[in-house]
């Protein structure tokens, strides 16, 4: 079988929890329905009109996290508005908390995000045409992390001969984030200077009920290192594995289920 994967590179991101009400939390890495819109982008779909097209029945979606990464928390000063006339100014000024995601040093760092594909009831033309796009970089809309002014781009596309099979029970060395429910142990990585790599785990949004209906259908537990590392895990035997071919290199995934 055939994965794909791309690189979505940016120096902001900004990932809204779903639950944030007068804070702006983000999650570390873009939850699937996130994805979903970046795929969008790239074939220049409306708004809304995707939810069905790259649903979790039509097409897999798994996400690693490529660059160290580290959270910080900024005030905006946005127009405070309780009714419809004070979008002018009328009411003044409110200082809301917004939290940002940014490699380590935000001057000379870049945040990048691999995002691996695996087509399943998705239509064959709607597929070849995401494939030639994401391979020719010719999204038909700009590309963003998350909030609509912080600017990515697409890179390092791949193609990737792929084995589906049942963990084996053992510790695996993981290249993406993992579903939380399959996993039994894990086991923190040190890295260079002796640093322990930093795991977080979220519940994220994966699937929306309907086009045009943004009610949550499916949500995601996942477990990702936000230190450019590997995952060290074991998980049940009844969690699916992707195996990953690249000439001779071979790397396991999962996708968000």
């Amino acid at each position: 079988m055939e994965v794909i994967s791309f690189d979505i590179s940016g120096k902001i991101a900004h990932f809204r929890k779903y639950y944030a009400n007068n804070t702006a939390l983000s999650f570390s890495i873009p939850p699937r329905t996130t994805v979903m819109g970046m795929l969008a982008a790239i074939c220049g779909l409306p708004k809304d009109s995707y939810y069905e097209l790259f649903s979790s029945e039509n097409i897999d979606i798994g996400i690693a996290l490529l660059s160290r990464t580290k959270k910080t928390i900024h005030r905006l000063n946005l127009i405070r508005v309780l009714g419809p006339s004070d979008f002018r100014g009328s009411k003044g000024h409110i200082q809301t908390p917004f939290e940002i995601v940014t490699g380590e040093n935000i001057n000379d760092s870049i945040i990048t995000y691999r995002v691996f594909l695996r087509p399943l009831n998705i239509g064959e033309k709607d597929y070849i045409r995401l494939k030639e796009l994401i391979k020719t970089k010719g999204n038909n809309f700009a590309l963003t992390l998350g909030a609509a002014s912080f600017n990515a781009s697409l890179s390092n596309y791949k193609e990737y001969e792929a084995t589906e099979r049942k963990a084996s029970n053992e510790f695996e060395y993981f290249d993406s984030a993992i579903n939380s429910d399959d996993v039994l142990e894990i086991e923190l990585l040190k890295e260079n200077g002796g640093r322990i790599s930093i795991v977080e785990e979220e519940l994220m949004p994966a699937d929306f009920v309907a086009n045009y209906n943004r009610e949550l259908q499916k949500m995601n537990r996942m477990l990702y290192s936000v230190s450019a590392s590997q995952l060290k895990a074991r998980l049940k035997e009844s969690a699916n594995v992707l195996e990953l071919m690249e000439g001779e290199a071979k790397s396991h995934i999962q996708f968000m289920k």
